[in-house]
């Protein structure tokens, strides 16, 4: 891969990325309800206060001119203050950004433990009773929401059994490791199977095509057996498909697991986004979707970094 291709996908980037803040500021701008219809029905508050309050947010002037002066403020790295804690919405994301990275980073590595052995057990045999079982597993993480099976291991694992905390970060006042990975496991654990039955069956069909290949045969008739032929021949070949979908996951899920931090109170990015949305806070909203959006484009390259590696026939030029 040359650095050509990786300053082209860099440069190309940039119209792509101001296209969509474009497109998001004018969806968030344009929603109903506003940051200052919190104070609508506090008498304490007057007109003249309120008018105040819109002009140092600089909601009293029109959308492109807004527009233009977040723009310019966001390439300068001001990325502007929080209309509900007055913070800098920078401050405001790196304070949540260790959470959700230990949720995200330990829900992938959990994903991959569970996504290798499963898919290549169903894809080493297929049609078999074991693939019909993986497979019903695999369907039903994907189709159970996400929340709901949230919802069912607090009240079981810790309303009916008490084995671990129902939600949270730490408990008060209590910051060591072992309190952090008790809060850890199930928030981890939830995003992990849903993430692994994706994963499972991209392994899956991927190895069952890699499988048929003459080259395998050949390497059957020369006396590997099946573990050496999946290990050598079938995995880094069938690792392309699944290496994309991974990347993609990964940047969702650091742009932040919004369904996953709100059901366990987790407070990292995608919970900072539900309060964003409920108090109509603007800046902090544009910076955490341009942060996913900037997560998403550079998952794209990764992938295709990954993908070069893994095979060196792939050539960027």
């Amino acid at each position: 891969m040359s650095l050509g291709y990786l300053l082209r996908r860099g440069f190309g980037a940039i119209p792509l990325l101001l296209a969509i803040s474009l497109i998001l500021f004018a969806i968030v701008h344009m929603a109903p309800g506003g940051p200052l219809d919190v104070y609508a029905d506090n008498p304490s508050v007057t007109p003249a206060a309120l008018e105040q309050i819109r002009r140092a947010y600089g909601l009293d002037q029109t959308l492109p001119v807004q527009y233009l002066k977040w723009l310019h403020a966001m390439i300068a790295g001001e990325w502007g203050y929080s209309i509900r804690t007055g913070r800098p919405v920078l401050a405001e994301i790196i304070d949540r950004l260790p959470a959700t990275l230990l949720l995200g980073v330990s829900s992938m590595l959990l994903s991959l433990l569970l996504a290798l052995p499963v898919g290549i057990i169903a894809a080493c045999q297929r049609g078999k009773a074991i693939d019909q079982f993986v497979t019903l597993l695999s369907f039903s993480g994907i189709s159970i929401p996400v929340f709901w099976l949230g919802l069912l291991l607090q009240l079981l694992l810790s309303i009916r059994l008490g084995w671990l905390p129902a939600a949270g970060y730490t408990v008060f006042g209590d910051a060591s490791m072992t309190d952090r990975l008790a809060h850890l496991v199930m928030p981890a654990g939830v995003m992990a199977l849903a993430t692994a039955a994706t994963w499972s069956r991209f392994l899956r069909a991927s190895l069952i095509g890699i499988l048929e290949q003459d080259y395998v045969r050949t390497a059957y008739a020369k006396g590997r057996g099946l573990a050496g032929v999946v290990m050598w021949h079938g995995l880094r070949n069938a690792a392309i498909p699944f290496v994309t979908v991974a990347a993609l996951d990964l940047a969702s899920i650091i742009s932040g697991a919004v369904i996953t931090e709100t059901v366990f109170a987790w407070p990292g990015i995608g919970r900072l986004f539900v309060e964003s949305m409920n108090g109509r806070d603007y800046p902090v909203l544009m910076g955490l979707m341009m942060l996913g959006s900037l997560a998403l484009v550079l998952a794209n390259l990764a992938a295709d970094i990954a993908c070069a590696l893994i095979d060196p026939r792939i050539r960027y030029d």
